[in-house]
This record gives C-alpha cells, structure tokens and sequence, in this order.
C-alpha cells in the first residue's frame, strides 16, 4: 500500500476571485476542511495541502466539500534528483505490486514546477519518464496512456501522484450567505437545495408536516433526506426546521375552491418559508420547482404563488428535465431514499387547477384568513441542528 503522506487539494472558480476575495474563499475552504476531517490543512501557491491523521477517510469526506475540483493523495520528497528517483522507484515499487503497471501499461508522466531551479519541468518530466521506464518496463504514450504520474516541484518539495480524484466543485460553504429551502420527501426539493449549497450558500432546511394527509414514513423520508444534504455542509450549521401543516391544508380544503387546494397549499408555504427567512436573517427562498413538472409549476401557478412573497424565491431545477433531476439525485445519494413508498398526499384534488387566476388566488387567500392562519403554522415549528 502507497505510503501517502499528504493530500494536494485544489480548487477551481475561487481562483478566478479577486485577491481580497480569494483569501477570504480560501480560509472559509480550509475551515470547511478542518471541521470535516481531521486533520491540518494549509494554502499555499494556489494548492490546499492536507495532512490527515486517516488517509481514506479523508478522501472519504473531502468528496462531499464543496469549493474542491479535485484532490490527489501524494508521497512527499526533496527537490533532489537522487531523491526523486528513489521515492519514484519505490512508488511504482507499489504500483506493479497492486496490478496498476506492468510491462503492457502505457504511461506518460506530467510535471508541474513553482519556484527557481536549474532544471525545466520537460527536463522533470523526462528524467521521471526514464526513472519509471527503467524500473517498470512500460513504455511511454504521451497522447492516451493508461496512466498518468504527476510530479509537482515546489521549491524545495516534489509531490509524486496518480490520482487525481473529482471534487463537487461549487464555491466553499458559507460564503454566499443564508437561504430557506422547502424540503420534501419527493426527489426534487433535495436537489434545487444541494445545488444551492454547492454555490455556497448555507441551508436552513423547511419540511411542512402534512399530517393527517400524509403519513409518518412521509415525515422520516424527508428528516433522512435532511440528515443526507448535511454531510455536504461541513464548515456550516444545517438546520432542518419542520411546521404541522394538516390544519391550515384542511383550511385550504373547506374554505377554499377544491381546485384551488394546491396553490393555496404552495402559496402558504411560500408565505411561511418568508417569515422563517427573516426570523433567520436568509436572503432569499429556495424550491424544487421544474417547469410545468406538475400542475403547481405551469407558469401562471407559479405566479399566483408567489404574488405575496418579496424575497427572491430561486428555482435551480426550473429548466432541467425529470430524467436530469433523478441523475442528479443519484449522484448525491438522495434518489434512493426519496422513492421509498410513503402514500402521497390525500389533499390532492382529482383535478387541479393548472392556471390559477391571480385575483381569485387572493380573493381566496383572503377568505382562508392566510396570514393569520400561517403565523400559527409558524408558532407550530420545531427544529434540530444537524
């Protein structure tokens, strides 16, 4: 097993900041990085070098840190040629013991140099090149090897890698301030708030209870779904606040037109989601909605929902399509416990409506009492800290 000693962390966008800027995204990357891992992190030249006391749990949690692009586990040595050429035999030593070089492998070598020294980094990149040649038998493929070893010269230190690891990329945790994002059990609430956390912003999550209209496994879906966004918040509080929502949806129901029972059920919760919002100093509103997915969505729906809400309300799903939405789910690992059977909401009427009339939105939002009927729901709240 390769004797890492240390993990060449990098970033991408931040780099494109202002100085002021990219020093303030810099220290919010590495305090994300120390509260997730044990570890020390520094930054240096542009590169986040991480010592952990656990080398796999470290690659581990340094996936789910958003600001990353990639990150590579390294072997350490001195900017000597003699000491290069013994850490690259004894690591492509480890390399043909594990099956991943062979004298059928093409590899070619690529060489990154920062500093003064009296070499080039092609005259690295050859000198390694013939190292490994020598102590492998592979042979070289400059255009599409099979593997590719990474010499980083910094100064005084040469850092020796193979794999260069995907981050999830974004902007660090943190740093673009609070929103509020509805959270259900469905599929796509989680995703339009994961990818509101990868721009950086810090989610207070809101799940409405729609008991008796639902049932329990509904409310476990979602707090697992919840407790799943916050291994993706490291650096960052996740706060999962959920509100009993029954009364006021049966509110909708007996007061309200029967058609109208989904856009007073999204308007109030837009309404409430407001409140919260500023109760918790966020900045904006965060859903799941995609266009005309369901009859809460069209167009018309969506403005008649929103018409009481003066915060911003940001829809990162709205242009994506179901089978994009589901792929992305996968991949941050909440599909699987969004599909899990929990009944519905019996509240749904047989026929929605699919083009709600403004006017009568708030003609009936009146005769519901909304507002005073949402601060309940409000008073209702709970919250764990995740």
């Amino acid at each position: 097993m390769l004797a890492y000693d240390v993990i060449l962390a990098r970033y991408g966008e931040v780099g494109l900041k202002s100085p002021s800027v990219r020093r303030r995204f810099e220290k919010k990357l590495v305090h994300n990085i120390r509260s997730a891992l044990d570890c020390r992190a520094t930054v240096r030249n542009g590169r986040i070098f991480i010592y952990p006391d656990n080398m796999e749990e470290a690659l581990e949690g340094l996936s789910k840190i958003f600001g990353l692009v990639s990150f590579s586990p390294a072997v350490t040595t001195e900017t000597e040629f003699e000491s290069i050429e013994d850490t690259l035999r004894r690591y492509t030593d480890e390399l043909r013991s594990e099956g991943l070089i062979n004298t059928r492998t093409t590899f070619a070598v690529r060489c990154r140099r920062t500093g003064q020294h009296e070499f080039t980094s092609q005259e690295m990149a050859a000198f390694a090149g013939s190292v490994i040649l020598k102590n492998t038998g592979a042979s070289v493929d400059l255009g599409n090897p099979d593997m590719e070893i990474h010499i980083e010269v910094r100064d005084q230190e040469t850092y020796i890698y193979h794999r260069v690891i995907p981050g999830p990329g974004g902007l660090p945790a943190g740093t673009q301030g609070k929103v509020v994002a509805l959270l259900s059990g469905g599929i796509d609430s989680p995703v339009a708030a994961y990818l509101m956390m990868r721009r950086g912003c810090q989610v207070i999550a809101l799940h409405m209870d729609n008991t008796p209209f639902t049932s329990p496994e509904a409310r476990d879906k979602t707090e697992k779904i919840a407790e799943k966004l916050a291994e993706y918040s490291a650096g960052v509080e996740f706060k999962f606040r959920t509100f009993s929502y029954g009364e006021y949806l049966e509110k909708c129901r007996e007061s309200g037109p029967e058609r109208m029972t989904c856009v007073l059920c999204k308007l109030g919760m837009y309404t409430l989601a407001e409140m919260v919002a500023r109760e918790e100093g966020a900045l904006a509103i965060v859903d799941g909605s995609s266009l005309g997915q369901v009859a809460s969505q069209t167009l018309p729906n969506l403005l008649a929902t929103r018409m009481n809400v003066e915060m911003p309300v940001l829809s990162p799903l709205i242009g994506m399509d179901k089978v994009e939405i589901e792929d992305l789910a996968r991949k941050i690992g909440t599909y699987d416990i969004s599909i899990i059977p929990d009944g519905g909401c019996s509240a749904v009427p047989a026929h929605p409506s699919t083009a709600a009339d403004p006017q009568r939105v708030l003609d009936a939002a009146r005769d519901i009492d909304l507002k005073n009927e949402i601060i309940r729901v409000l008073e209702s709240g709970s919250e764990r800290i995740m």
